[in-house]
C-alpha cells in the first residue's frame, strides 16, 4: 500500500528560505541586468557627446560668421536631439553632480523633463549645454552654488536671443542714437 503525499503548494520540496533566497536572486539578477543596460546606455551616450564635442571643436575653431559653423553646430545640435532623453543617473554622471542634484535641477526647470512615466527622461541637448555650463563655471573655480549660476546663464543666453535687444546692442557698437542722462538733482 503506497501512502500519498499531501500536494501542499507549486513547489512543496522547497523550504520558505530556498523560496526567499530565490526571489531575492531574481531580484538581483533584476537589478544587475538593469544596472547593465544603465551602464551601456551611459558607455553609448558618451560616445555620442565625444563625437557630438569633435564637431563642435572644429566648429568652434571657424570665423562666427562663417555658415559651415553654422552647419556643423546644427548638425550637433541634431544629432543630440534625435537620441533624445537620458536618464537622470546618466545626466549626473555627464556632470559630475549628484543624481539627487539632477533631479533637483529638473524640477526646478534648469534641465527640461522629457518625461517622467514609466521613468524620469531628461532632454539630452539641455543637459550638454548645462555641461558646457559647468564645465566653464568650474574653469574659473565656481564650484559651489552652480545652480544659480547655470540659471543665469542660460536666461542671459535666452536674453541675447531676443532680435530687439540684439538690434540695440548693433546700434550703439555703431554709435547710433544718444546718451540720455538724468538731470540732476
Amino acid at each position: 500500500m503506497v501512502q500519498e503525499r499531501a500536494h501542499v503548494g507549486p513547489l512543496p520540496h522547497l523550504r520558505i528560505d530556498v523560496i526567499t533566497r530565490l526571489t531575492s536572486i531574481g531580484d538581483a539578477v533584476e537589478h544587475y541586468l538593469r544596472a547593465m543596460t544603465v551602464a551601456v546606455e551611459e558607455a553609448r551616450i558618451h560616445r555620442l557627446l565625444e563625437r557630438v564635442e569633435a564637431v563642435e571643436d572644429v566648429a568652434n575653431s571657424l570665423d562666427a560668421d562663417d555658415e559651415r559653423r553654422a552647419k556643423l553646430l546644427e548638425v550637433s545640435e541634431a544629432t543630440l536631439a534625435d537620441e533624445g532623453a537620458v536618464r537622470p543617473v546618466i545626466a549626473a554622471k555627464l556632470l559630475g553632480l549628484s543624481e539627487r542634484t539632477v533631479r533637483s535641477w529638473a524640477e526646478a526647470g534648469v534641465l527640461p523633463v522629457v518625461n517622467d512615466q514609466p521613468r524620469l527622461m531628461l532632454d539630452l541637448v539641455s543637459v550638454h549645454l548645462v555641461s558646457h555650463l559647468i564645465r566653464e563655471l568650474r574653469a574659473a573655480g565656481r564650484n559651489r552654488d552652480l545652480i544659480e549660476a547655470v540659471t543665469q546663464r542660460l536666461s542671459d543666453g535666452l536674453l541675447l536671443q531676443d532680435d530687439d535687444l540684439q538690434e540695440s546692442l548693433g546700434q550703439v557698437r555703431r554709435g547710433e542714437g544718444r546718451v540720455v542722462r538724468p538731470k540732476p538733482s
